[in-house]
């Protein structure tokens, strides 16, 4: 299976010479020679244009391994609530990425709720628009998507056990790369006070705090659902830390503080 992609020429540019120097762009205040080696990050997902310096300065810090676990929002109503795929590639304008089917079908086996399905992949951009900056860092790697679609406690937690399972006895390091926008369309103010309560829960580590702070707040976190995965899985592989490395809002780039959307990068151990 070929998935092409979905949103190239919209959230990033179709041309390669232009993705390579816009991806470029937003790693190059972040790249060091002392590399981070995480267990963990959370990125944003928006236009590469409004999103991509929050994502790059997270990506920029960090020691790649050749395996990432990609978790991702379900944007669109069509397709599983937690939707993998086991096999093929995804294409960018940078080229084709290789699915690790051997990852893939050991997260499958441990994580029941894990569906093969294409659906809701393939319109899907949360996960797309991070492959360019992992060609741009390092080509070599292989990948599995996971795109969630719910909100269910209980069925996310458990798959982020089963992922803690799978990674734990793994023999070669994976990295979970988690794909989310935080707060959507309120003023500045309120978006950045909003994120702050949703930032404290994961700098906790706190899967439930999260899922609490972003109801009672109403704290409109897109991909809280696969962040409520990835805090769970952690927790269970013992990480003990969080940073923040940037957080930013939409109106950092257009000038318009009326309604704008939270970016908050974030790398855990």
């Amino acid at each position: 299976m070929l998935r092409l992609p979905a949103v190239a020429g919209y959230f990033y540019p179709a041309k390669p010479e232009a993705l390579t120097s816009l991806v470029e762009k937003c790693l190059k205040d972040e790249q060091t020679s002392s590399k981070t080696k995480a267990r963990a990050c959370l990125v944003p997902h928006a236009g590469l244009v409004y999103s991509g310096a929050v994502a790059g300065a997270v990506f920029g810090r960090l020691a790649l391994p050749k395996k990432i676990l990609l978790l991702g929002v379900r944007h669109h109503p069509h397709g599983a609530e937690q939707a993998i795929l086991s096999e093929g590639a995804f294409r960018t304008p940078l080229g084709d990425v290789p699915i690790d089917t051997t990852l893939a079908l050991e997260l499958r086996k441990a994580c029941p709720a894990l569906e093969e399905n294409a659906v809701a992949h393939k319109q899907e951009h949360s996960l797309e628009v991070e492959l360019p900056f992992l060609q741009t860092l390092d080509s070599g790697f292989s990948f599995v998507p996971i795109a969630i679609g719910t909100h269910d406690f209980e069925a996310l937690s458990a798959t982020g056990a089963g992922i803690a399972d799978v990674l734990g006895r793994y023999p070669e390091e994976v990295l979970v790369v988690t794909s989310s926008d935080m707060n959507h369309y309120e003023d500045e103010v309120a978006t950045r006070t909003k994120d702050q309560k949703a930032i404290e829960q994961l700098l906790k580590l706190d899967a439930r705090g999260l899922l609490h702070a972003c109801r009672q707040h109403r704290i409109t976190m897109c991909g809280m659902g696969p962040a409520i995965v990835m805090l769970t899985a952690l927790q269970k592989l013992g990480a003990t830390s969080a940073q923040l490395v940037r957080h930013a809002t939409s109106g950092d780039i257009n000038g318009d503080r009326s309604s704008v959307v939270g970016y908050a990068g974030l790398i855990f151990n």
